[in-house]
């Protein structure tokens, strides 16, 4: 794998960027405080700006390695962040990435993180060479699911009581896609 680190990317409606300091107030307003947006996730809901603040200063100190990618999605309409998608893991011994996002309320249903997704996928596809990207759902969250298959993510199992978010212990389907897959399609 060729490493990059965080690079802007573009799509018809979206700029997926580098989070900054300024972004904190509309991460709080659009999905961050939204315990409907966090209930499958893995990080609890902020009760403040100043914790993500705090986590956005995280996020700075390590765009300055060239193998941490998290991206804020910005929706170019309203011209500020609707959500994030980034990688969680990275396996440099199998060329693996597994990819995770979450998007504000009053953008589900539009194809937006689809759209994302599907943006992040070619990155690291073509740009980065990875081999394998893998994403899971907690399968009462179908919708996230559906996007993964929207994506050319393949259904692979589900693993019982395998994973853990703000529900409590629960169940994670996993979907993956293959450099090959990906490339079949594309040509």
């Amino acid at each position: 794998m060729k490493h990059l680190g965080t690079q802007t990317i573009e799509t018809e409606r979206l700029i997926l960027r580098k989070f900054r300091t300024e972004d904190a107030q509309a991460m709080f307003n659009n999905w961050a405080s939204d315990d409907e947006v966090t209930k499958f996730l893995t990080w609890p809901t902020y009760k403040n700006v100043d914790d993500l603040k705090k986590y956005i200063d995280y996020l700075l100190n390590n765009y300055m390695n060239n193998q941490f990618y998290d991206w804020a999605i910005e929706f170019k309409e309203i011209g500020e962040p609707i959500g994030s998608i980034g990688v969680v893991d990275i396996n440099e011994n199998t060329q693996l990435v597994h990819v995770g996002y979450c998007i504000g309320r009053a953008w589900w249903h539009m194809g937006i993180t689809s759209e994302a997704f599907a943006a992040v996928i070619k990155f690291m596809f073509e740009k980065v060479g990875v081999n394998r990207i893998e994403s899971r759902h907690d399968p009462n969250n179908p919708n996230s699911g559906r996007v993964m298959l929207k994506c050319g993510l393949k259904y692979e199992g589900t693993l019982r009581q395998a994973d853990l978010n703000n529900q409590g212990i629960c169940d994670a389907a996993w979907y993956g896609i293959l450099r090959g897959e990906y490339f079949a399609k594309v040509e």
